[in-house]
């Protein structure tokens, strides 16, 4: 697999030989990183404003000190950062049930101590390349967003019943105005929303 431009792998864990070790791995691959002792100190980096612009993706091991690997996941939810920061745990056999339950909570995968090298790089290419398209995801939802936000509120109204397959007729019924009004506003939607029917209309505002 080809390195993913601009990707950042954040590696978690309070054993620094254990850091050290993850971080030659991923320089050897081409992938840069920045590795944090603590979940405390994770969680300084992101809780505040922190926003994935390129390709990421988390190492956190499962047990740490006062804030648990396990917690800190879950922040990570409460802040909206998964999908686009997908996490992948790194733990002991003792907490393989527990890694496998928030894996059916959104975490990416999680690995066993000891692990192989090449299954685990594997995969954090593979969590890089969903973040990359969780980031593309997330872009056009704001910019769909965005777009709706710049309709008035006549031409809000018209787009949600010409999106019902109601005819301009019964919409202008419904609305109280003119056909002709309707027709107006309705090419003003298209306009805004860059659509040229309403099939094509309906099927974007499903993104939101």
């Amino acid at each position: 697999m080809e390195p993913i431009h601009n990707a950042t792998v954040y590696i978690v864990d309070d054993d620094k030989g254990v850091r050290d070790a993850l971080a030659w791995l991923l320089r050897s691959r081409r992938l840069p990183s920045e590795a944090f002792a603590s979940a405390e100190a994770f969680d300084a980096r992101v809780a505040h404003g922190f926003e994935v612009r390129s390709p990421s993706c988390v190492l956190l091991d499962v047990r740490m000190g006062a804030l648990s690997g396990l917690a800190m996941f879950e922040k990570l939810i409460t802040y909206g950062l998964l999908p686009t920061l997908p996490v992948i745990f790194l733990t002991g056999h003792a907490d393989v049930p527990t890694a496998v339950d928030s894996v059916k909570r959104g975490a990416f995968d999680f690995f066993e101590k000891p692990f192989s090298d090449n299954a685990l790089v594997d995969r954090i290419e593979q969590a890089l390349v969903q973040s990359a398209a969780a980031l593309v995801q997330h872009s056009q939802a704001t910019g769909l967003r965005a777009q709706q936000d710049s309709l008035t509120e006549r031409e809000r109204a018209v787009m949600l019943l010409v999106v019902e397959g109601l005819p301009n007729k019964l919409v202008a019924d419904q609305l109280d105005i003119s056909v002709r009004t309707v027709e107006v506003h309705r090419a003003r939607v298209f306009e805004k929303m860059g659509v040229k029917s309403a099939v094509e209309l309906a099927n974007l505002l499903r993104n939101l």
